[in-house]
């Protein structure tokens, strides 16, 4: 798409749109008032985080070419040889419970969309890291900075998100090196929700940093939290040099860091429920343990990304019941420890917005909102294992999004919602449709859904006998065609926009 988002004369039809979400506009995150569902009791948990002890003790954790871990580790009382790591029974869960805090603020350049990340509380953020774009006209492609700016004028209109999160898209238009500051000030200029930052190098991790110190102040990124970012573990049981310089450079700045294995089980893990919880654990005790070593108190968060893999092709697969129990017994062992916990997501393996699509995306998002996920990255958009994001399949998953705050809103007990009159009023052998309790309450009483279709097949046949996808496409038009960007000082824009030529001025362009 080319065009669309610079209109400025569509505010009615954006405020039309908002206003068919069944949610308040401004609600950074959503607070929890159902229970948790826990898949194991205490001891089974407790089994599990005895294995991942025995994981780290006699197995160890690799942190390559990284001497600053090592040595930290060492003076901590680790074992130390060569880039492997071995720890003492319960080193690192000492480790992250002396300092890691439960739960911290994400501070928004606009203070009303500012997150409160752990706790009873979900923060959805869309997709991450995807190459490929399924445009509006329907073809795959490989993603643009356009693409990118794109998405994160969705999310920033969309109540469901409360997160822009960080690459939403590869733009692969832009050279590697330097498609970080693209991002970076993409999220600070489209968008005045909190994000997330660059992690492909320490570098690029810094040059986010200082971006966003011209955003908030140095002295109040030192003492405050502007940005979450994700830290990949390399599974099996190995962390690089490239992960742990970005997550050292934000940890050294009071930033806070998401340790999430990446897991395709059968492959990156054993094929059992158990023995890949185990080593989720495991790793990210180790990455959580290093970070509160090199800044303690630092926020960081319990992240975990697990599918399975096909054992005839060997291929991904997702929406299945083994990482949705994976997933539960993950957040379980996060509550155990006292951190945040990342998981989650509308993920599929489909290659368009489909019923496949459909289908393992709701699975996926149903465990997360049910097992207590605090940070949900990959929340819209995602197609094909995270290969693709796509306009019409990131319209369908923010209808589900506003459904997720209904559900976790659980049921209000109040006098109104007992509907006591209304029963009194209609009695045996009536209807409720003309009730006054009906007509006070009608236009809140039920969520409606941005892209179903609710008519009869007359009508809908009449109105052109439209799929969901297409729908969905037809909405995603009108969105960015009434964006309207939030305010932003020149000043700040300025600021940005030079410290972005300066420093890219300083090295040549590489893909790499």
């Amino acid at each position: 798409m080319t065009g669309r988002s610079t209109r400025r004369s569509g505010g009615r039809e954006a405020r039309r749109i908002s206003r068919e979400v069944n949610i308040e506009q401004v609600r950074p995150f959503i607070e929890r008032k159902i229970p948790y569902y826990e898949l194991l009791d205490d001891a089974g948990l407790e089994l599990i985080e005895k294995n991942a002890d025995t994981v780290l003790e006699q197995i160890g954790i690799d942190f390559k070419e990284f001497p600053q871990a090592l040595a930290l580790f060492k003076a901590a009382g680790a074992d130390v040889q060569g880039d492997r790591v071995r720890f003492p029974r319960g080193m690192c869960r000492s480790i992250i419970q002396d300092s890691a805090p439960a739960e911290y603020v994400q501070h928004a350049r606009n203070p009303e969309r500012s997150v409160t990340i752990g706790g009873d509380r979900m923060v959805l953020a869309p997709a991450y890291g995807s190459p490929f774009i399924r445009d509006l006209d329907g073809e795959r492609r490989y993603a643009t900075i356009e693409d990118f700016r794109n998405l994160v004028k969705l999310a920033y209109m969309s109540p469901g998100l409360h997160h822009s999160g960080g690459t939403v898209c590869e733009p692969v238009d832009v050279p590697v090196n330097k498609r970080h500051f693209d991002m970076i000030y993409s999220h600070i200029k489209y968008s005045d929700k909190p994000f997330m930052g660059s992690v492909t190098s320490a570098e690029r991790a810094q040059d986010t940093v200082d971006m966003v110190k011209l955003v908030f102040g140095e002295e109040f990124i030192q003492s405050n939290t502007v940005l979450t970012s994700l830290i990949n573990v390399n599974s099996p049981m190995t962390f690089d040099a490239t992960m742990l310089g970005a997550a050292t450079v934000y940890a050294e700045n009071n930033q806070a860091t998401l340790i999430s294995p990446f897991i395709l089980a059968g492959a990156m893990s054993p094929v059992t429920v158990a023995g890949t919880v185990t080593q989720i654990l495991a790793e990210a005790l180790a990455g959580m343990a290093y970070i509160q070593l090199v800044r303690p108190g630092v926020p960081v968060v319990f992240g975990t990304f697990a599918a399975a893999v096909s054992m005839q092709s060997g291929a991904p697969t997702f929406g299945t019941p083994e990482p949705s129990k994976i997933m539960y017994l993950a957040a379980s062992l996060a509550r155990r420890l006292g951190v945040p916990f990342r998981s989650g997501g509308g993920l599929c393996g489909s290659k368009i917005a489909d019923a496949q699509a459909a289908y393992e995306s709701a699975n996926t998002l149903q465990t997360a909102a049910l097992c207590g996920v605090n940070f949900m990255l990959h929340a819209a958009g995602w197609l094909e294992g995270g290969l693709t994001v796509g306009y019409e399949k990131f319209i369908m998953d923010l209808d589900q999004a506003n459904m997720l705050q209904v559900l976790l809103q659980g049921v209000d007990l109040s006098e109104n919602e007992q509907a006591m009159s209304a029963l009194h009023e209609v009695g045996p052998g009536s209807h409720f449709l003309g009730a006054s309790h009906t007509q006070a309450n009608f236009e809140t009483a039920f969520y409606r859904s941005t892209v179903a279709d609710n008519n009869s097949f007359e009508q809908w046949h009449q109105e052109g006998g439209l799929d969901t996808a297409a729908r969905a496409n037809i909405i995603c038009r009108k969105m960015l065609d009434s964006y309207q960007a939030p305010a932003m000082e020149p000043a700040l824009d300025e600021a940005l926009i030079e410290f972005i030529g300066q420093r890219k001025a300083q090295f040549d362009d590489r893909d790499y």
